[in-house]
């Protein structure tokens, strides 16, 4: 029996990453841009839910990074696009870390991603605390 996860996003880059990339690929300079646009807006998706992050891309989206809220240490967002999509990396507690490139309503998200590590944070000291 599965546990039931609360959707708060599903998708995939904003657009508007395709759209510009796509734009500055009549500057030759800018091509190599162009078909990494291509390439996340193909195979790149995210799923954000109440109790982890996914993360599905690579070639042809085959690969998957999963992170629990309780593994994330902090959320680190650049806006991008003229502020309408933007970066976010989400470093672990052991180190390592997922990017989210292209990321629509970054903002919202990561406001939200943030008050689901406080609310584990906070959970988890309780947990502690009662087994003293």
């Amino acid at each position: 029996m599965a546990v039931k996860e609360e959707v708060y996003y599903e998708g995939g880059p904003h657009r508007g990453d395709l759209i510009l990339n796509g734009l500055l690929a009549f500057t030759i300079v800018c091509l190599p841009l162009t078909i990494g646009a291509v390439v996340r807006a193909l195979w790149l998706r995210y799923r954000i839910t109440d109790r982890r992050v996914s993360i599905t891309g690579g070639w042809r989206g085959q690969d998957r990074a999963d992170a629990v809220y309780s593994e994330i240490d902090r959320v680190i967002s650049v806006p991008r696009g003229l502020g309408i999509w933007g970066d976010m990396v989400l470093v672990l507690k052991d180190g390592s870390r997922l990017e989210m490139k292209a990321m629509p309503k970054f903002r919202e998200v990561e406001a939200y991603i943030n008050e689901r590590i406080t609310a584990k944070a906070s959970t988890t000291n309780k947990t502690k605390t009662s087994q003293r």
